[in-house]
């Protein structure tokens, strides 16, 4: 099994490696099939497999032997050691196929903001509604504690609200309101906030039927939209003060998406622990560039990959030895 979860991982991986060729030029990821980036032959299946064809191809095409970049190798093995670390951890669980499908957009994700700068919303907005997806029907992807749900509530609240007096600042001083936030994540948020009116307003209903049984579930799925405004606004304000600091835009939107997206998936504590985390990971690789090329933008999505995926596995023991005096965890 351990082995099938290895190889599994790696087809995974070479798919990946066709979303990050292909998405940031706005193309298919299945038409047309796999082919040649310099002479467009097609690839047959044999120089196609995964963590095997590069080798005996020697890195380059069959055809006009142009180099095939070790990325493609690189993402393969990457993707299935990861597959088999979630697998020796969780199983074949629900938890197992969320977090496989939370790291799977986070490569794609991680590489082409690498190369490109951007992180496409093909990842971040769809890979959001999957995690909101798995909360509905694996409850245990979540801390659904009432009294955990009603801190998120508030927390919610004060980013939501300070995203609104930024709105209404805007619209005074400026008379531009909305000029600078992205329609697709404010359609998302309206979603997400009457969502989590309607759940409000079910749950007391369900605890009283014979549904209520599924009542976990609506709990889970509460606590992945938590998970989702938080971790957008709380990224979307910390760009706000980098702006207001430096003159210029500090954070771009696909970010702000993408740890919308892993709040949907992992709920607005561990969401909050990336946030404060993320910087860490993103400080060296930032001051070796700023040494080297003298620029100071980076590519942020990495470093909240790295945070996330270190936060699946030990994200709970970081909270609780930070909070273990307070007995607040």
């Amino acid at each position: 099994m351990a082995f099938f979860i290895f190889y599994w991982g790696a087809i995974v991986g070479s798919f990946l490696n066709v979303c990050i060729v292909r998405m940031p030029k706005e193309e298919s990821v299945v038409f047309p099939g796999s082919h040649c980036p310099s002479c467009q032959q097609a690839i047959s299946w044999y120089d196609n497999i995964p963590l095997v064809s590069y080798f005996p191809l020697g890195g380059k095409c069959r055809f006009c032997r142009a180099k095939i970049s070790s990325r493609y190798l690189i993402v393969e093995f990457l993707t299935a050691v990861l597959f088999l670390i979630l697998y020796s951890q969780f199983h074949l669980s629900g938890k197992f196929f969320a977090y496989t499908a939370l790291t799977s957009g986070l490569i794609a994700a991680t590489f082409i903001d690498l190369e490109h700068r951007i992180i496409p919303d093909e990842i971040s907005v769809n890979g959001l509604f999957v995690g909101i997806i798995f909360s509905l029907f694996v409850p245990s992807l979540h801390d659904t504690a009432i009294q955990t749900l009603g801190i998120g509530r508030v927390v919610a609240s004060i980013f939501i609200g300070l995203c609104a007096l930024k709105a209404i600042w805007d619209f005074i001083v400026t008379k531009g309101a909305g000029e600078d936030i992205d329609a697709i994540l404010l359609m998302i948020v309206n979603i997400a906030l009457w969502a989590g009116l309607l759940i409000g307003f079910i749950l007391p209903w369900l605890n009283k039927s014979i549904l209520k049984g599924i009542a976990p579930n609506f709990l889970s799925l509460n606590a992945s939209l938590l998970g989702f405004l938080i971790g957008g606004a709380c990224i979307y304000l910390l760009g706000l003060i980098g702006d207001f600091i430096f003159k210029k835009e500090s954070m771009g939107g696909g970010d702000v998406k993408l740890l919308a997206m892993i709040g949907a998936f992992l709920g607005w504590k561990m969401v909050l622990l990336i946030f404060f985390i993320a910087p860490v990971f993103g400080a060296i690789p930032g001051i070796i560039i700023k040494i080297r090329t003298k620029e100071s933008v980076i590519a942020y999505g990495p470093a909240l990959a790295a945070a996330a995926f270190l936060c699946i596995f030990y994200g709970d023991a970081i909270l609780k030895w930070f909070f273990r005096g307070y007995g607040l965890y």
